[in-house]
């Protein structure tokens, strides 16, 4: 069984027991975390599509340690002008591993209070109506 889940931003194909390198959590090391956007499940074989996501999925997680990444250098030239800079950065990364994926019956997070929306009355506000300007009007020059 697998499912691709978006977890900060980004998508991910996960499974029991597998461990993955996420941007940064706000979640304290030795947590559980649970997301909710599962936007694909494969119980051998037989798939299901969200669309986005599917009702009542969701995957459960364990934080394991927070972390860098390696160093990126970025590097920018313009050849023949004498233009070189040199910068680099170290991601911020949260290691996860997957303790499970629930397919149904998963704690939907309280739902928002759904906007009332004012019935619109058949009141139609017509645009003023603009008078086009008179044609001129050709003049035969013959002499």
């Amino acid at each position: 069984m697998y499912a691709i889940v978006e977890i900060a931003g980004q998508q991910f194909k996960v499974s029991k027991d597998l461990k993955v390198y996420v941007h940064r959590l706000t979640n304290e090391e030795g947590s559980k975390v649970s997301f909710d956007k599962v936007l694909l499940l494969d119980d051998n074989g037989n798939v299901t599509l969200g669309a986005p996501a599917i009702e009542g999925a969701s995957v459960e997680a364990k934080v394991l340690q927070h972390l860098k990444g390696d160093k990126v250098i970025v590097f920018k030239k313009k050849r023949r002008k004498g233009y070189k800079k040199r910068n680099g950065h170290r991601q911020s990364l949260t290691q996860i591993v997957i303790e499970g994926i629930a397919a149904t019956g998963a704690k939907k997070a309280a739902p928002k209070k759904a906007v009332v929306e004012a019935e619109v009355t058949d009141v139609a506000v017509e645009a003023p109506k603009v008078k086009k300007a008179p044609k001129a009007k050709k003049e035969d020059t013959q002499d």
